[in-house]
Order: structure tokens, then sequence, then C-alpha cells
């Protein structure tokens, strides 16, 4: 029997499965929080299955998602990732990935984690919507729109609301699964 899944991972596997496993749990793990920081930056303007196609491309392109590394990148790094077919090649975004590292690691030092400093404006706890159908689920809200306003002021690039509401989601700062998906209980 199939299971009922929100209606936007339709019926490609690698789509399902990151549903199925990733979307929605919420994360506090530093380096897994930076990882999807940079997957919804590259994706702004695109479709998030362009971006999970190239994750694994992404991850060996950006050391395993290391931001100490990232934040000490030099030209020469930033110029070979621009040749890198396996990833999205847009010059503000690699720029704003490395210049995120530096700004991420500036918000460890200060709140002693980032997922401390994110997970703050939730009081550390997910956010339960209730959406019936994909029509009730925000672009972005009150909140990302703080959120996004709070980055940027730290130095944070390619942030805004609707890319914050996103990183939300992916982490399970908000449960965003539909209420008749199997997962809206489970996360």
């Amino acid at each position: 029997m199939d299971k009922n899944r929100c209606a936007w991972c339709g019926n490609d596997p690698l789509y399902i499965e990151y549903h199925d496993t990733e979307w929605g749990v919420p994360v506090y793990d530093d380096a897994k929080l930076f990882e999807f920081l940079i997957l919804e930056t590259f994706q702004a303007g695109l479709s998030w299955i362009t971006v999970l196609k190239k994750r694994e491309n992404f991850r060996t392109a950006f050391d395993n998602f290391d931001y100490k590394k990232i934040a000490n990148y030099n030209k020469n790094k930033y110029e070979e990732l621009l040749l890198n077919a396996g990833i999205i090649r847009n010059k503000l975004k690699i720029k704003a990935t490395i210049s995120n590292a530096t700004a991420f690691i500036n918000i460890q030092k200060e709140f002693g984690s980032f997922s401390k400093y994110i997970w703050s404006f939730t009081n550390g706890k997910p956010i339960k919507n209730k959406a019936s159908n994909l029509n009730e689920v925000p672009a972005t809200t009150e909140l990302s729109d703080c959120i996004s306003k709070d980055l940027k002021k730290r130095g944070f690039k390619f942030v805004g609301s609707t890319v914050i509401y996103a990183h939300m989601q992916a982490t399970g700062m908000v449960n965003d699964h539909v209420t008749t998906c199997f997962r809206y209980h489970e996360v």
C-alpha cells in the first residue's frame, strides 16, 4: 500500500527518499545545518530537485561542507569551483558560500554554536503547522523575515526570507508536512 506523502515530492525516487528520511526532521548539528544552508543558497531561483541531484557533487566540491575549510578558500579554489560542471556555477552564490562560512563561524563564537543561535528563534522547538494541502504552506513567514534580516545583519548573503523558510522546513524548525502525509506525526 502506498503511503500518503506531501505532493511536492512526486514520483522521483531521490525526492521521495529525501522527503521520507530528511525533510522536516529537526537538525541540531552545526555541520548539517551549514550543509543545508549551502544547498538552500544554491537552490535560490531553482528547483530543489536540481540541487538534490547535485548534492554529492557539492559535498565533494565543498570539502564535505566543512565550513572551516570553506572560510579559508582562496581565489584559486573559487576559480576551480567556477569550472566544476557538477555543481551550480553561479559566481555570486559561490562567493556567498565562502563568506557565509566566515559569518557562520562568527555566530558560533558568539553563541557557542550555530544551532543555539538559529533554534533560539523557535525557543529550541519545532513549530508544528497544520496545512491540509500544499496551497496552505507559506513561502515565507514573519519569523523567516526576522531570521533573514538578522543573518543579513551578520554578513550572510543569499539568505532572503524564502531561502530561510525553506531552510527552516528542511531542518525541522517548522513541520510543514501536510496533515495527511505519513511523516506529519513522525517528525
